[in-house]
């Protein structure tokens, strides 16, 4: 093999060197000697690395992988051999389409003209022009002092509708909603419950409905129809 008259720092990359290494033997990217060109980079290598420890690591990691392809390919009919084989160079000649599309980019760039003018010096108003209530500002301020607003005790008024509102009973809305089914008075669900009732009424009403139909007493269909359920144990005819 030629004495080595480059520098690795010329190239990019492993793929690089080993692209450079196909067309210094004049190989075709499609019908590439593997073995020989593995031989060669492994030798490129091995002779930098006895000058030099500091070879770039991804030169020495694609030296090992070529030094393990190249075992599978010594073995007879190696379908691992084939796989790696195929691979590399298709990555070789993706990365040659890659370079030389690269290198026309470049060329193009190269004779482009582009101008460009200084930037423009803008004047900026820094006066602040918008109007806020006094309120949000002070809300603002405190948010930024790192206070809190103290929130004012609630009113005794606020309680009194709590403290004040009549206790119904779950059991007094039960005899309601069964004595209103019974006499046919209420026939849907939405009758129970109207805007005059306080919200203890209608707690206590939609709980009574709850246990009606947990105990089996009444049901309610999909259109929110009640109806009674009769027991069909009672009243047996005798045998």
């Amino acid at each position: 093999m030629e004495a080595i008259t480059f520098k690795l720092e010329d190239f990019e990359g492993p793929m690089d060197l080993l692209l450079y290494l196909v067309s210094k033997n004049k190989m075709s990217l499609y019908d590439i000697s593997i073995l020989e060109l593995i031989d060669q980079y492994t030798q490129i290598i091995n002779s930098l690395q006895q000058n030099r420890m500091e070879v770039a690591s991804e030169f020495i990691e694609m030296a090992a992988r070529l030094v393990q392809m190249k075992s599978f390919l010594l073995l007879p009919r190696s379908a691992e051999a084939e796989r790696m084989r195929e691979e590399l160079t298709g990555q070789l000649i993706e990365y040659s389409l890659c370079k030389k599309i690269a290198g026309k980019l470049g060329r193009m760039a190269g004779t482009a003209f582009v101008t460009v003018r200084a930037p423009m010096q803008v004047e900026q108003d820094a006066t602040y022009t918008l109007r806020h209530d006094p309120s949000l500002l002070e809300q603002a301020w405190n948010s930024l002092m790192g206070r809190s607003q103290r929130r004012r005790a609630p009113a005794q008024e606020s309680f009194e509708p709590l403290v004040t509102a009549p206790f119904v009973s779950v059991a007094s809305r039960v005899v309601h909603v069964l004595r209103g089914l019974i006499t046919g008075k209420v026939q849907r669900l939405r009758q129970l419950f109207t805007p005059r009732d306080s919200r203890s009424q209608t707690v206590a009403t939609f709980l009574a409905v709850l246990e009606l139909v947990r105990a089996g007493r009444i049901t309610i269909d999909d259109n929110g129809a009640l109806a009674v359920r009769r027991n069909k144990n009672l009243h047996h005819g005798e045998g």
